[in-house]
């Protein structure tokens, strides 16, 4: 059973990453344009990472662990 949520565990980490690039692309695209502050969607885009990661630390957690 301990490998049962690898699959979606690993996906989540994946989507993790996407948002981070994305998050960073933001960042940039904020600087180019001489901006100061950060991005709304920036700060959005954290946000949904670190429920993401979290989502994915869960699923790695031993079953024993709940």
């Amino acid at each position: 059973m301990a490998g049962e949520f690898d699959d979606i565990r690993r996906r989540l980490e994946a989507i993790a990453e996407e948002l981070a690039d994305l998050g960073m692309e933001r960042l940039r695209e904020s600087i180019d344009a001489g901006g100061v502050e950060l991005p709304v969607d920036e700060r959005r885009l954290a946000r949904a990472r670190r429920a993401v990661i979290r989502a994915a630390e869960v699923l790695a957690e031993p079953d024993d662990a709940v």
